[in-house]
């Protein structure tokens, strides 16, 4: 990514925070045990894909930390009178990034919730740039329709 600062054109990676919150419901065991809650199964799910993370590469994406100290909570859903809780183990990661682009992978999962962005503190795109973010963006859109139109046309 170039940054310009003043007259200078620097080559700089993006640094980001983004939170991931894992979704967790409860599993009924069988025969009266065996079942694990709602809040074990978010925390199951969370150390699950933290280790995903952690071995399996991104393209044009360093991970630089994962902050696993926020708490499990529980949120009801549902309309009417079958509100269920959900509990969800959110995660912290430290991403540097080559370009912007490269985030599309985590920022179209359900669990994505929130981006800060840490450096640079001005980002100016080119037109060709931008042009490239919106088709990515778009062929990312495109591929997750087509994987729960097959998930949900069985």
């Amino acid at each position: 990514m170039k940054i310009r600062i003043g007259n200078e054109l620097l080559t700089e990676h993006v640094r980001v925070r983004i939170r991931l919150d894992y979704r967790g419901e409860s599993r009924s065991g069988r025969f009266f045990f065996g079942g694990k809650s709602k809040e074990q199964m978010a925390e199951k799910m969370r150390e699950q894909q933290v280790g995903l993370l952690r071995n399996v590469p991104l393209q044009g994406i360093f991970i630089e930390d994962v902050d696993l100290s926020l708490d499990v909570y529980s949120v009801a859903e549902g309309g009417g009178r079958r509100t269920h809780e959900i509990a969800y183990a959110p995660i912290i990661l430290t991403l540097r990034i080559e370009n912007l682009d490269d985030l599309l992978p985590l920022l179209i999962r359900p669990e994505f919730r929130k981006i800060d962005f840490l450096s640079p503190e001005n980002v100016s795109l080119h037109r060709l740039d931008m042009e490239r973010l919106l088709f990515r963006l778009s062929q990312s859109f495109q591929q997750e329709i087509k994987v729960l139109e097959q998930k949900y046309s069985r």
